[in-house]
Order: C-alpha cells, then sequence, then structure tokens
C-alpha cells in the first residue's frame, strides 16, 4: 500500500470512487440527482484548482498501483490551526483491511506534518457509518455545521480528538498481520525513514507491547537493538535510537 499526494493524473479515479463510493452508502438517505449534484460540485473542472491550493491537501491510496481510496483536506484558521478532513472515501471494493483506517492515520499525520495543531473531520449527520469509523478510531463529536449540495442544505457533524500530546492519538485497530491477530495503537508511533513504527498488542487492552507494526510495508517482522533502533526485515524501513528520537505525534 501506498499513499501519496495527489496530483492531477488522479483525477478521474477520485471523481470514480467519489460516485462509487456515494452511490453504495449515501443512497439510504440522499437522493440519486444529489449525488450528481456533489459529485460535480465537488470533482468537477474545479477540483483541478484545489489540487493547487496553497490550503488544500488530498491524499489517495494505491494498491498494486491502482488508486483505491482518497482523502479531501484543508488548512484552517490562524497559522493553518487546524486541519479538516472533508471527505475520506474507499471505493467498496477495496474497503476490507484497514484501507480507510491506514488512509485515516496518513491524513492526520500529513495534516500535523503541514502544521495543524489539531484536527477536525466532517461527515453527514446521516452516515451513519462514516460517524462509527470516526467514533471508533479517537474522534469525539465536537458540533455541527451546515453544507450545501446542489440545492439542498444539510447537517454535518464536526468531530475532535480530545487532544494530542504524550497519551497520542485513541484509535486501535484490530489487523491480521503475517498470520496473526493484533492490535496496532497509531497513537504510539515512532518515527521510521520510510513510514512511521505503531504499537502492537496482543489485546485491546494494551497491556504489554508485543511488536512494532511496519506502517510502510505493514509487517510486524522487524528487529530492535538495546538502543531502540527498529529495522523492518522486510522493507528496510528504519528508526533511529531512542535517545535521538523525537516526539512525532
Amino acid at each position: 500500500m501506498e499513499i501519496r499526494e495527489a496530483t492531477d493524473d488522479d483525477i478521474d479515479a477520485i471523481r470514480s470512487i467519489a460516485e462509487r463510493s456515494l452511490n453504495s452508502t449515501y443512497t439510504e438517505f440522499l437522493e440519486e440527482e444529489t449525488i450528481d449534484d456533489a459529485i460535480e460540485q465537488w470533482y468537477g473542472d474545479s477540483f483541478r484548482d484545489e489540487l493547487d491550493g496553497d490550503h488544500s491537501l488530498v491524499l489517495v491510496v494505491e494498491r498494486d498501483g491502482e488508486v483505491v481510496g482518497f482523502s479531501q483536506n484543508d488548512l484552517i484558521g490562524q497559522r493553518y490551526g487546524t486541519g479538516r478532513i472533508l471527505w475520506l472515501h474507499i471505493d467498496p471494493d477495496h474497503r476490507e483491511g484497514g484501507t480507510g483506517v491506514r488512509l485515516l492515520v496518513r491524513t492526520r499525520e500529513k495534516l500535523l506534518e503541514e502544521g495543524a495543531d489539531h484536527i477536525q473531520c466532517l461527515v453527514l449527520e446521516d452516515n451513519e457509518g462514516g460517524n462509527e469509523f470516526y467514533r471508533d478510531h479517537g474522534f469525539e463529536q465536537a458540533g455541527q455545521r451546515e453544507v450545501e449540495i446542489g440545492d439542498e442544505t444539510f447537517t454535518e457533524n464536526v468531530y475532535a480528538e480530545s487532544e494530542i500530546g504524550d497519551e497520542g492519538w485513541g484509535a486501535v485497530d484490530e489487523l491480521e498481520v503475517d498470520g496473526e491477530t493484533v492490535y496496532v495503537s497509531y497513537g504510539e508511533a515512532a518515527r521510521g525513514e520510510k513510514s512511521p513504527f505503531y504499537g502492537a498488542y496482543e489485546s485491546d487492552a494494551k497491556e504489554e507491547l508485543y511488536a512494532w507494526f511496519c506502517g510502510n510495508c505493514d509487517s510486524l517482522d522487524n528487529t530492535m537493538d538495546t538502543m531502540g533502533r527498529i529495522e523492518c526485515n522486510v522493507c528496510g524501513n528504519r528508526r533511529k535510537a531512542t535517545r535521538w528520537d523525537a516526539s512525532y505525534l
């Protein structure tokens, strides 16, 4: 899996994924015409300008060279204090295997890297699955706002992290990795050369660290020396010694 910033070459794939995602999830509370309006409003001719915008961030996730999902985000407020996840769409055929949460994790990290000091997520009030997704991954509802889609007005729920600090982010995900079931704590990240390493546990109680999960290749096959250096034996991702480490999240 590769997560990267979108380019103009990704526009058609992004539009197609948004259309497939909205039609698979949103038809219970949005009319077909409203969905068509949304696609044209957000992913029409003006979307190319958004990719080049100073305050905009669009990430895509690739599997085997195919774009299977994207997140659409912006940075707002004084000196970009707030990073907002406006939309996160995964192609319906690729929603298994933690693709959505991995994209959420990297989007959050990228917004923080770009200068945000807190993260908000926006999701339509009637989208039960989307609301549950953010609640399950460390966000709490902090308010509501109105959004216009075509000629109609809808209510969006605004989610925010309770805090960012030493305790980290509360997102824990159950994954099948290398034939083992582990609970990956995305709030416990150690900076790696290619991607962070995340703490992995045998249960969601997080009683004792079991292994480090490589965020670059999704492997638990790594080694750590007495200085705290971690190296992934699959992709070569490395973490420097603990005494050199800076706070990452």
